[in-house]
């Protein structure tokens, strides 16, 4: 079964959420959260770091993941590990896989003609400002 992840970058005052335009298929064209492949045999919360850096430059020292929740698609033979965390400063996101920008939290991210996920973006969002974690 293939491994994935989602993460989730919270900036600082917690008020914007890190996103990407997806450039390819799927989901082209929509928002989605950052995230990729974990490989054979690579500890989710190493992979989560790898990706987030190789994805947009923020790196273990800027923010501290914890891993909220997974999903597994047994049609699909696949599950996706979702992270979470709030920058501990201000950090500048670059990438080149895909356009990243700065989302304000008053977005509707059930919508599935904006975003990624059918609907689950909109999900892990609520259930992490449900939880605190990223509070404390």
């Amino acid at each position: 079964m293939q491994g994935y992840n989602v993460i989730m970058i919270y900036n600082k005052d917690m008020d914007r959420l890190l996103m990407c335009k997806r450039r390819k298929e799927p989901y082209k064209g929509l928002s989605n959260l950052v995230g990729g492949k974990i490989e054979p045999g690579e500890h989710g919360m190493d992979a989560a770091y790898r990706e987030l850096l190789e994805e947009t430059g923020i790196s273990k020292k800027d923010v501290t993941l914890h891993h909220v929740m997974d999903f597994t698609y047994y049609l699909q033979q696949c599950y996706v590990e979702v992270y979470a965390g709030r920058l501990k400063s201000s950090v500048i996101a670059a990438g080149d896989e895909n356009e990243l920008y700065w989302s304000d939290l008053g977005q509707n991210f059930f919508d599935m003609t904006l975003y990624a996920g059918e609907g689950n973006i909109g999900h892990m969002i609520e259930q992490v400002k449900m939880s605190g974690i990223l509070q404390r």
